[in-house]
């Protein structure tokens, strides 16, 4: 039996170290010359600057632990995690600050400087959301073939903390009053690519995530699980082709039959995993005809997360006063979020800067920095056109926010390596369908049985992993996305499922 992955992202890789290790034959199809995707590297010529192209932290880390123990190998062998301390700080148009972390009394000091009524909101925040965690992780596992298949004792668990009625914000509400410590709790729907006005309730969980398993930074850059999983698969008998880019899935009748590659060679396979952004491999690796339920017009109506403009800049000055992840609100937060939504610029964006240098020196030389700015704009469904002049003026204006707001003065003048990637890019450059970064959007409607099924719906023999199916988007729910995947395999061939992990949930702050 012959199994075919395209694309050596963080899904791929898990469902290939999965089957790997049941000493199936397994191939990774990968077009860059590296693993990793969108959780790869980007460096200058010389590699002098090394930064991470998309996650720059690790959450939930036993889901990845898990993953390389069903292997019969140890996580921590091949990367290093280093959990911070804070987490990162907030930074508030008031001038205000809050510093999120795995110290409970010191966070409670924190919310007592900015509200000190919203302390014990804090406490049954955490006790709401444990509860709401544990029912909802089992729901997160969930490989969702058939429509029947929500109707288990999980879902009915998951049904009474769904609140489908209620988004994120006002599920914030109930603990809090004070909007700044509202935005602490909810900025993180971002993961998601969705404002927390729209996002449901049920991902309130998101930052209960950070405080109960941690924030983490790999040493050397989040890019290092990448290669960790690529050498663990490797060892154990998996094939990777780097350079390999696949031009179409080779579907006859209601199969996927194999692939073909962009120069003509063509490979039978008996199951082919597509690890591809959904709405890009949708729209180019299989021709519409061949398509019913996802056809290139039914693709374009979906709901898509917003995209992200980025900067990555090298610079020869190094900033101590900068945390290694900083974010930056805007006053007016949800117009900043409307704003997006409706496919405008925001007057007053908010963006994320990581400063990994303070923290870690492998990522540029001595007194150097190595910046990774984030700022969530609208995708290319909106109108927004990414030309040279529209991508100089926007970069021209997060300078000037940088320089205002995070203390960065003269920054231009220390650049060395500069790489700014748009929408645009993320389409062109990364095969992103849309620019949408975060994928196919979290709303009810696009969840579960709802969403693209791991057991691929349309073709026999086509899996899809990654976060364009089950269970979304967001690195820890990616590795489990490959965990379905291959189980599915597993289960099809009768092979024997290690049994799915649960979650220590209390092995963080106290719950």
């Amino acid at each position: 039996m012959k199994i075919g992955i395209i694309g050596g992202g963080p899904g791929g890789l898990a469902v290939g170290m999965l089957l790997a290790s049941k000493g199936l034959d397994v191939t990774i199809y990968e077009r860059e010359q590296s693993v990793g995707g969108r959780c790869g590297k980007l460096t200058d010529e010389d590699e002098k600057y090394i930064f991470d192209i998309g996650p720059t932290f690790l959450m939930m880390p036993y889901i990845l632990e898990d993953i390389f123990s069903k292997c019969n190998k140890n996580l921590h062998d091949y990367v290093n995690l280093n959990l911070l301390e804070p987490y990162y700080r907030l930074n508030y148009r008031d001038g205000s600050t809050f510093h999120p972390g795995q110290n409970y009394q010191r966070v409670k000091r924190e919310i007592s400087k900015l509200s000190p009524g919203d302390i014990d909101g804090f406490e049954n925040y955490m006790k709401d959301n444990k509860k709401k965690f544990e029912k909802t992780f089992p729901v997160l596992q969930g490989d969702y073939q058939k429509f029947y298949d929500i109707f288990n004792l999980d879902i009915l668990k998951f049904l009474g903390v769904l609140r489908p009625w209620s988004t994120l914000w006002d599920d914030l509400g109930k603990h809090f009053k004070d909007d700044r410590i509202k935005v602490g709790f909810t900025f993180q729907s971002k993961y998601l690519g969705m404002s927390p006005m729209n996002c449901p309730s049920v991902f309130s969980i998101l930052s209960f995530v950070e405080y109960s398993s941690g924030i983490y930074h790999v040493q050397g850059g989040l890019h290092q699980l990448s290669e960790g999983m690529e050498k663990a698969f490797k060892e154990m008998g998996g094939k990777l082709e780097l350079g390999c880019d696949v031009k179409k899935i080779i579907i006859e009748g209601k199969k996927a039959k194999g692939i073909e590659l962009s120069d003509g060679t063509k490979q039978q396979l008996d199951e082919v995993v597509m690890n591809a952004d959904f709405a890009w491999g949708m729209q180019n690796l299989i021709d519409d005809e061949k398509r019913k339920k996802y056809k290139d017009e039914k693709l374009r109506q979906k709901k898509y997360s917003c995209s992200t403009f980025m900067m990555y800049l090298g610079l020869n000055k190094k900033y101590e006063h900068l945390p290694h992840h900083s974010i930056y609100i805007s006053e007016d937060y949800k117009r900043n979020f409307d704003d997006i939504e409706s496919g405008n610029f925001s007057y007053d964006p908010s963006f994320y800067i990581q400063n990994p240098c303070v923290t870690d020196d492998n990522l540029a030389p001595k007194d150097h920095s190595a910046l990774y700015v984030l700022v969530p704009v609208p995708n290319l469904k909106n109108e927004i056109n990414w030309d040279k002049k529209t991508t100089e003026e926007f970069k021209k204006k997060i300078l000037r926010l940088m320089k205002e707001r995070a203390g960065l003065d003269g920054i231009e003048e220390h650049i060395e390596f500069e790489d700014v990637v748009t929408p645009k890019n993320w389409e062109k450059r990364f095969r992103v369908g849309y620019g949408a970064t975060f994928n196919l959007a979290h709303n009810i409607r696009q969840l579960t049985i709802f969403r693209p099924r791991n057991r691929f719906e349309e073709f026999d023999n086509m899996w899809l992993v990654g976060g364009g199916t089950n269970p979304g988007s967001g690195l820890p729910t990616i590795y489990e996305s490959g965990r379905i995947t291959a189980y599915g395999i597993f289960k099809k061939y009768n092979i024997e499922m290690p049994a799915v992990i649960t979650p220590p949930v209390t092995s963080g702050i106290q719950v």
